[in-house]
C-alpha cells in the first residue's frame, strides 16, 4: 500500500522503531545538547565578551531548526490540536518562544531561564530506552496521589500559617519576626528543615515552640513519601504491563502490549 508523504515522515518524527527515525531522534538529542551548552556558556562573562556574537548567531541557528521541527510535528501530527495541546508538544513550543521575544520585547534577557526547558527535550531519548515503560508507571503514581497531595498540603500550610502567626506575637519585631508574612517564611524554612539561620527565636517560648515545629517536620516529610509510595506499588504492580508504544496524536508513550488504540485519546496505534 501506498504510503504518502505525511505518513512518512510522521513515522520518522514520531517513532523509534526504524533506522530512520532512529537517526533522526539521535541527531535531535545531539542539537539539543549542543544548544544547551550554547546557553550555559553564554552565561559565562569572560565567554560572552570574547564570543557572544557567534554564540548568538549559532543560537538563532539552532531556534530556526528547532521551529522547523515543530512545524514539522504539527504537520506530521495525526491529531495536530492533541499534538499541540499535549506535554512535549507545550515544551517544544516553549523552547523556541525565549530567542523570538528578544525582537520585540527590551530587557528579554531574563527570559534566557525558560530556555532551560530544552533540557526537557532531552527526555526524548527514553524514546529508545527500555526504561520508559517505569517512567509511565512513575507519571501514573504521581497522578494517582495528586488529590492526597493537594489535602496534606492544605493542612501543612494551615500549620504553617498559625505557627508563623504565633511566632510574631510571641518574639514580635524587636527579634527580627517584623510581620506575619516574614515568621510564615520562618515557619517554612524551619518546617522543612532548611534552616537558613537568618531569623532565629529568642525568648523561651519562641525557642520550645522551634523544637516543637523541628520535630514536627521530619514527620510531615515522611508523609508524602508513603503516599506515592503507595501509589508506585499500585500502578507497578495493579494492573497488565505496558510497553512503549507511542500515541502519533497525543503524545502519550506508553500502552498495554495488546492496545490497538491510544488510552487517552482513542486514536488507532
Amino acid at each position: 500500500m501506498h504510503v504518502g508523504f505525511k505518513e512518512r515522515l510522521g513515522h520518522i518524527i514520531f517513532e523509534t522503531d526504524t533506522p530512520a527515525a532512529r537517526a533522526f531522534d539521535v541527531a535531535l538529542l545531539w542539537a539539543i545538547v549542543v544548544s544547551v551548552l550554547l546557553v550555559v556558556l553564554e552565561s559565562v562573562a569572560s565567554v560572552r565578551a570574547r564570543y557572544g556574537e557567534l554564540l548568538r548567531t549559532l543560537e538563532w541557528g539552532f531556534t530556526v531548526l528547532f521551529t522547523l521541527e515543530y512545524a514539522l510535528r504539527v504537520y506530521a501530527a495525526r491529531r495536530r490540536l492533541g499534538y499541540v495541546r499535549s506535554f512535549y508538544g507545550v515544551v517544544d513550543l516553549l523552547a523556541v518562544v525565549p530567542t523570538y521575544l528578544t525582537l520585540v520585547l527590551a530587557g528579554t534577557q531574563y527570559f534566557v531561564v525558560l530556555r532551560s526547558l530544552r533540557l526537557l527535550r532531552v527526555f526524548r531519548v527514553f524514546k529508545l530506552s527500555r526504561y520508559l515503560g517505569e517512567a509511565g508507571v512513575l507519571a501514573t503514581a504521581l497522578r494517582a496521589s495528586r488529590e492526597k497531595i493537594i489535602v496534606f498540603l492544605t493542612a501543612v500550610l494551615s500549620v504553617v500559617l498559625i505557627i508563623g502567626a504565633t511566632m510574631y506575637l510571641v518574639e514580635g519585631p524587636a527579634h527580627g519576626f517584623d510581620s506575619i508574612p516574614v515568621a510564615i517564611y520562618w515557619a517554612i524554612v524551619t518546617l522543612t528543615t532548611v534552616g537558613y539561620g537568618d531569623i532565629s527565636p529568642v525568648t523561651p517560648f519562641g525557642k520550645a515552640l522551634a523544637a516543637v515545629v523541628m520535630i514536627l517536620g521530619y514527620g510531615i516529610i515522611a508523609v508524602p513519601t508513603g503516599i506515592v509510595t503507595t501509589e508506585l506499588t499500585r500502578a507497578g504492580f495493579g494492573g497488565p504491563p505496558r510497553v512503549h508504544r507511542p500515541c502519533p496524536s497525543c503524545g502519550t508513550e506508553t500502552h498495554e502490549a495488546d492496545a490497538t488504540h491510544c488510552r487517552r485519546c482513542g486514536t488507532t496505534l
